[in-house]
């Protein structure tokens, strides 16, 4: 039995994954825990696990405390916002300015004149708005934090960016379900999910305005969008962002990220190592199919390539595996 740890963002493809390898290699049973990213490289730093998920890649600071790993990118997808304002059956749209001044609560009612601007003719209600997060370590949070960040100076120096921030105001919610049930029981809420949770859920969907000036829904071909704007730096780092791409990206969804596998670069055996060695080399190739049937943004063939020369790094007792 395989046990992996972390992303709650990948779970829908994560569990598609493991029923579809699971079938066609009777042999091999997988186990994943949709604990958060942070608890998923909490695990695999302790060794509890054969791998990790997490939607923030770990930096150079944070590898220098892990045992040997190998980031293998496996998947993108967006961050959807989310609301709850009864009697509202338009679409939402908001600003980045406006995004930014809700989290800090500098934008404290739906009738605010900015949320009137990104809404020209729609009716919407003059309940107070109220903030729903992530309570636990997450990278969904990472990614929405790091496009706050990107779009708003005051956020970047008064919060920052991360799995887990100080929040200036708000009701935390431990995993997609907790923000998701926050958000039912309070009128006015706006939250962030992965955008599978979000459909599955039947959860309403904001349009983002890019940087182009576009409002745009999220979805899979927006966040691949996002991918290809980024592609000279991410052929140099698959750890770079991908939020907030440039104007000449006028389709892309601007709060997306890359979800990565951690892999222990070693251990002692040798069964285990080949059967998780297999799994992921499924999920970087017949496994991408899969994620884009579920709103996920399929990897460039560049970053197929450079995930499949990554996978050859791992070993068992510090030998090659077949």
């Amino acid at each position: 039995m395989l046990s992996g740890a972390g992303s709650t963002f990948v779970y829908p493809v994560m569990t598609r994954w493991i029923e579809q390898y699971s079938q066609a290699h009777t042999g091999t049973q997988i186990n994943y825990q949709s604990i958060g990213s942070g608890g998923g490289i909490e695990q695999v730093k302790n060794k509890t696990v054969d791998f990790g998920a997490s939607d923030a890649a770990l930096t150079d600071a944070q590898l220098q405390t892990m045992p040997a790993v190998v980031q293998i990118p496996e998947s993108a997808g967006p961050v959807c916002l989310t609301y709850n304002l009864p009697g509202f059956t338009g679409t939402l749209q908001l600003s980045p300015a406006t995004l930014a001044g809700m989290f800090l609560g500098t934008i404290k009612t739906w009738s605010d004149p900015a949320v009137a601007k990104d809404n020209p003719g729609a009716r919407l209600p003059g309940l107070p708005v109220v903030i729903v997060h992530r309570a636990d370590g997450s990278g969904t949070t990472a990614i929405f934090t790091d496009y706050l960040a990107a779009v708003s100076p005051v956020w970047k120096s008064k919060v920052g960016a991360g799995k887990s921030v100080s929040w200036p105001l708000g009701l935390g919610g431990k995993g997609s379900e907790g923000v998701t049930g926050q958000l039912r029981q309070s009128p006015g809420a706006i939250g962030y999910v992965e955008l599978t949770y979000a459909e599955q859920n039947k959860l309403p969907e904001i349009k983002v305005e890019n940087a182009a000036g576009a409002f745009v829904a999220p979805t899979a071909a927006g966040s691949t969008a996002a991918i290809n704007a980024f592609a000279t730096q991410l052929a140099q780092d698959p750890r770079a962002s991908i939020v907030n791409p440039p104007a000449s990206a006028k389709d892309a969804y601007p709060i997306s990220g890359l979800t990565f596998l951690i892999l222990p670069k070693d251990g002692p055996d040798k069964t285990r190592r080949t059967a998780l060695k297999g799994f992921v080399r499924y999920i970087i190739s017949d496994g991408q199919t899969v994620a884009g049937s579920l709103n996920y943004a399929p990897l460039p063939d560049n970053m197929k390539q450079y995930d499949a020369a990554q996978l050859k790094l791992l070993t068992a007792a510090g030998q090659p595996l077949p």
